[in-house]
């Protein structure tokens, strides 16, 4: 069994995933070209951060119709687990797998940073030695995570538990300071942050571990 990273034209965060994972979790993974519909033999999926297909139009937008996605949509229904990193947490948002919208941050500027985050849900899915109410660090870069959505989407994250992960200092206007979400299977998490970029104590911190960790258990 492996872990599969989805590689877009643009993609510049897949080799980061790959060599994290085969750190952390001693598994194998498989590159997946936008090309593929193959996803036999996965343990779990990645949808890693970058510039699928240039970012042309929105971020994500062009990319929700590769192939490899479509073959993804069956891999989520069967209770397989999809994570998404900045540009894979805008294309699941794209593809209608989480609800909601990234937008321009509210400073129309391009963030590259560590920050501070809470983890905010009870659910044991993604965080299974956290709690809700403990702290984390990550790192962040991107233009376009600005977390927008309606009114009524907000109460559904909020009733059931969904909102992961919220910025403590919010550093891009993301609606109720959100920086991911699951989905109501919790099986699908996506995250502005770059945990794949916390797995090494010499280069950065060690909470990025917890969420790669979460991939196979």
């Amino acid at each position: 069994m492996s872990i599969g990273v989805v590689v877009f034209p643009g993609s510049n965060c897949d080799r980061d995933i790959a060599w994290a994972v085969n750190g952390c979790l001693g598994m194998k993974t498989r590159y997946l070209w936008h090309e593929t519909r193959d996803l036999s033999g996965l343990e779990a999926i990645v949808i890693p951060g970058g510039f699928s297909y240039g970012d042309y139009l929105r971020c994500g937008a062009i990319a929700r119709f590769a192939p490899v996605l479509e073959s993804l949509v069956d891999f989520v229904a069967e209770g397989r687990k999809v994570l998404g990193i900045c540009n894979g947490f805008q294309v699941l948002t794209e593809l209608g797998i989480l609800p909601g919208a990234l937008t321009r941050n509210k400073n129309l500027n391009f963030i590259c940073d560590e920050v501070d985050l809470e983890v905010s849900t009870s659910r044991k899915d993604w965080f299974p030695k956290s709690f809700s109410g403990d702290n984390i660090k990550l790192p962040i870069a991107h233009g376009e995570g600005r977390y927008q959505c309606s009114k009524e989407t907000l109460d559904n994250l909020l009733d059931n538990d969904l909102i992961a992960l919220r910025y403590l200092k919010n550093p891009n206007g993301s609606l109720s300071n959100i920086a991911g979400i699951t989905n109501c299977s919790g099986n699908v998490f996506g995250l502005m942050p770059h945990p794949e970029r916390a797995c090494d104590g010499q280069l950065g911190g060690l909470d990025g571990q917890e969420i790669l960790k979460s991939l196979i258990s």
